[in-house]
C-alpha cells in the first residue's frame, strides 16, 4: 500500500496484498538463484525454505477458508500453460500440491483462450471480476492466477433506514454527495493524537475491517506513508470495546493497478529482465514476468461488505520465432555482399557439389 500510493496520492487505491502473494509465490516455486532471492525478500520470506514457504501457503488457505462459516471466502489459483511450450511436471505438481491449483494447458492461438481465462475469473470471484486478461500476445508462455471473493455479514449491522445523504470532503477540497450509514454499538476503538480507529467485525469476529480515520487537519497520505508492519501490529492490538457512534460511508469501488514498477521498487527486478526460472522450464533463462496486474473490488453496505480480487502473472518468453526449415540439399543462388552499401562482392549458383 505504501509503495503504490507514492504515486496515487490523490486517488483511490484498494489491494488484496494476499491476493498478490498467492500469484507471486506459485511463480516463485519456478525461480532459482538472485531471481528468487529478490522475489523471497520482496514477499518477506527471509530464510525460510522453500518447502516452509508452501507449506505455509497451504496452511494459509485451509485456514481462511475454515475461520467463519458465517463468512464466505472462496480463494482459488489456477496456472494456464501454453500447450506446445515445455514446462517442468514438478513445478506444476509443486501448485497443485500447495496451492491447489488447477493446471489447465490452452492452445494460446486459439481465439477462445481468453474467454476460458477470464471466465474461470468470474467464476472464481463471483462475478465481481469479469475480466483479468485483455489478450495473449505472441510471447506470452504462462499465467498463474490468483483469486480471492470475500462476503461478509457486520455482526453490528447498520440500519438502512439511519443511512442518509450527506457531504463527503475530499481531497483537495471538493466536497461530493454520498449516502451514509449510522449505527451506536459498542465496538473496539482506539485513537491517537493523529487518527481515530475502529475494528468493524464481520460474522464470528475472524474477520474485521479496521478503518482508520485522521482527526482534521491531518494528511491520509502521511497516515498511509507511516504505516509499517511494526506500527500496524502494534496499533492492531491496541483496540477496547467501547460505546462509537459511527458514520461510515456506503460505497462500491473498483480498482486495477499494474505492480511491475511497484514491485521493482520493493526489490524484484530480475524477474522482470535477465531472469532464471529454469525449475519452470528446461528454456527458463529465456522467461521473464511480463507484468503482474491486478484489479479488485468492494462494496461496503449496511448489511457488510462484499470484496474481491484478481491477480495475474503473465509469464513470457525473450522470443517467439517461427522455426522455419531450410534443408539446402539441392541447387541454390548465393551472393557475397556489402550490407551497408548494398555492393554485392560475388554471386553464384551451385548445382551439384565440386
Amino acid at each position: 500500500l505504501r509503495q503504490v500510493n507514492r504515486d496515487q496520492a490523490g486517488s483511490n487505491v484498494f489491494l488484496s496484498p494476499l491476493s498478490a502473494s498467492m500469484a507471486l509465490g506459485m511463480t516463485l516455486n519456478g525461480a532459482a538463484g538472485e531471481t528468487a532471492a529478490e522475489m523471497r525478500r520482496t514477499l518477506g520470506f527471509g530464510a525460510a525454505s522453500q518447502e516452509t514457504i508452501n507449506e505455509g501457503y497451504k496452511g494459509l488457505i485451509g485456514l481462511l477458508r475454515g475461520l467463519d462459516p458465517r463468512t464466505e471466502i472462496r480463494i482459488a489459483n489456477a496456472i494456464f500453460p501454453r500447450r506446445d511450450f515445455p514446462f517442468e511436471p514438478a513445478f506444476l505438481a509443486t501448485g497443485k500440491q500447495y496451492f491447489g491449483a488447477e493446471i489447465r494447458p490452452l492452445d494460446f492461438g486459439a481465439p477462445g483462450s481468453v474467454t476460458t481465462i477470464n471466465d474461470w475469473v468470474s467464476a472464481a470471484t463471483n462475478a465481481k471480476i469479469p475480466t483479468i486478461i485483455d489478450a495473449i500476445n505472441g510471447n506470452d508462455v504462462m499465467f498463474l492466477i490468483n483469486a480471492v471473493y470475500f462476503k461478509g455479514t457486520w455482526r453490528s449491522r447498520f440500519d438502512p433506514k439511519q443511512t442518509v445523504d450527506a457531504i463527503f470532503h475530499a481531497l483537495g477540497g471538493r466536497d461530493q454527495p454520498m449516502r451514509l450509514m449510522h449505527q451506536r454499538s459498542k465496538l473496539p476503538y482506539f485513537e491517537t493524537a493523529d487518527y481515530q480507529a475502529v475494528d468493524l467485525q464481520y460474522g464470528n469476529s475472524a474477520f474485521t475491517m479496521t478503518v482508520l480515520l485522521p482527526k482534521p487537519g491531518k494528511d491520509v497520505n502521511a497516515l498511509v506513508a507511516g504505516l509499517t508492519d511494526a506500527v500496524w501490529t502494534e496499533l492492531a492490538g491496541r483496540f477496547r470495546e467501547g460505546e462509537v457512534d459511527l458514520s461510515l460511508p456506503k460505497l462500491k469501488l473498483e480498482y486495477e493497478r499494474k505492480l511491475n514498477d511497484d514491485l521493482q521498487a520493493l526489490g524484484m527486478r530480475l524477474a522482470f529482465g535477465a531472469a532464471d526460472f529454469t525449475p519452470m522450464s528446461p528454456r527458463g533463462r529465456e522467461l521473464f514476468i511480463a507484468y503482474v496486474k491486478q484489479k479488485t473490488f468492494v462494496d461496503i453496505y449496511e448489511e457488510g461488505t462484499e470484496a474481491a480480487a484478481a491477480t495475474v502473472v503473465a509469464v513470457a518468453v525473450t522470443s517467439m520465432p517461427q522455426v522455419s526449415v531450410m534443408r539446402i540439399d539441392r541447387p541454390f543462388v548465393f551472393a557475397i555482399r556489402e550490407r551497408f552499401s548494398g555492393t554485392i562482392l560475388f554471386v553464384g549458383k551451385i548445382v551439384a557439389m565440386p
